[in-house]
């Protein structure tokens, strides 16, 4: 059967998607367990979590859009300034690695992705990407932190780019800028072409609801609105979101323990010998070396799932691990080190 989304990995620690490995804030339920029969039956009003946003992000609510998981925000934006646009021969541009939403949004509108190579130790490509701008480029796709190696793009650099192209949507993706880095959004009031895409999956523990945001000028953004459903987000997703942004303890605990794992998997890695490029995220990029295959079976053995990136000819030999409560990073460091182990026994 081909179902949507990605197979059930089976028991064991959910390590491969950068989900919130603690759960969502105990706020979260209650709100759930709080809706009323009237709340699920009856079509909901996104006005106070358009408003709550607006205050968290500190934006005007014009600049707000919410979308039902970032993905649909990145294709949204791609129908509505590339086929709503009737823009022949566009471009778009893609620094690798990157998100398969980008190409594969690009793709759904016709459009030609311009794919730009990886640079060997994932340094952002800021000059390959402004001399790849052409008059046909219409949006440009920039992950800050990177997935999936972690990177960051420095802010002088996204100022460059959305300089450089004023006729084009630049796309900033910050799903993972909670865990590291500085957010775009205060460059935003100078920029009309420019989109800050955030989520509630990651930072959060929403990922099972589906909530994302744009964030831009209205000139960038309304364009997007005209072409996106108007109950793109249910009832519960909005309650649950609204609880999450009320409760200002989860994600500052969850983000220390996201840093502290992200150091014990950089200390595993040295003692064990592996490859590893430091992160901004709640992952951590690491080369095992080919074939890849064998790890991962070798982890999911040991209870650990983690992602193989090794099919993206970008990031060769690695797999993907995501940092997440210490309890957790401590059994995949255990797994690591027991494979290691039995390998050194050969």
């Amino acid at each position: 059967m081909r179902i949507q989304g990605y197979p059930e990995p089976g028991p064991g620690l959910r390590l491969h998607l950068n989900e919130n490995t603690g759960g969502c804030s105990p706020r979260v339920l209650e709100a759930i367990r709080r809706l009323s029969p009237a709340d699920v039956s009856t079509y909901p009003s996104y006005t106070p979590l358009v408003l709550a946003c607006a205050g968290h992000f500190q934006v005007d609510p014009d600049w707000i859009l919410l979308t039902n998981g970032l993905d649909e925000g990145i294709l949204m934006a791609a129908v509505a300034h590339i086929a709503r646009a009737r823009a022949h021969d566009a471009e778009t541009i893609v620094p690798l690695p990157a998100f398969d939403p980008y190409p594969n949004a690009t793709s759904a509108v016709g459009a030609t992705a311009i794919r730009i190579p990886a640079q060997p130790d994932y340094e952002f490509q800021t000059d390959d990407v402004l001399r790849a701008i052409s008059a046909e480029t219409r949006m440009i796709f920039l992950n800050t932190p990177n997935n999936p190696t972690g990177q960051l793009i420095p802010i002088a650099a996204l100022q460059r780019i959305a300089d450089a192209a004023p006729h084009a949507v630049i796309l900033v993706d910050e799903a993972y800028i909670e865990f590291g880095g500085t957010t775009f959004l205060p460059q935003v009031s100078r920029y009309p072409n420019v989109l800050v895409g955030r989520t509630f999956s990651k930072a959060y523990g929403l990922a099972g609801m589906r909530v994302g945001i744009l964030i831009g000028q209205p000139v960038v953004l309304d364009p997007v609105r005209a072409v996106t459903l108007p109950f793109n987000i249910n009832a519960v997703a909005m309650a649950a979101t609204l609880a999450a942004l009320e409760d200002h303890e989860f994600l500052p605990h969850y983000a220390r323990q996201v840093a502290e794992s992200r150091t014990r998997l950089y200390d595993a890695c040295n003692r064990l010998g592996l490859p590893y490029w430091k992160s901004a995220a709640n992952f951590v990029l690491v080369k095992v070396g080919d074939p890849v295959a064998p790890f991962v079976d070798a982890l999911a053995a040991r209870g650990v799932h983690v992602r193989d990136k090794s099919s993206d000819p970008a990031t060769p030999g690695c797999i993907r691990i995501t940092a997440g409560v210490l309890e957790h990073t401590t059994a995949v460091i255990d797994a690591l080190e027991s494979i290691a182990a039995a390998r050194q026994g050969r």
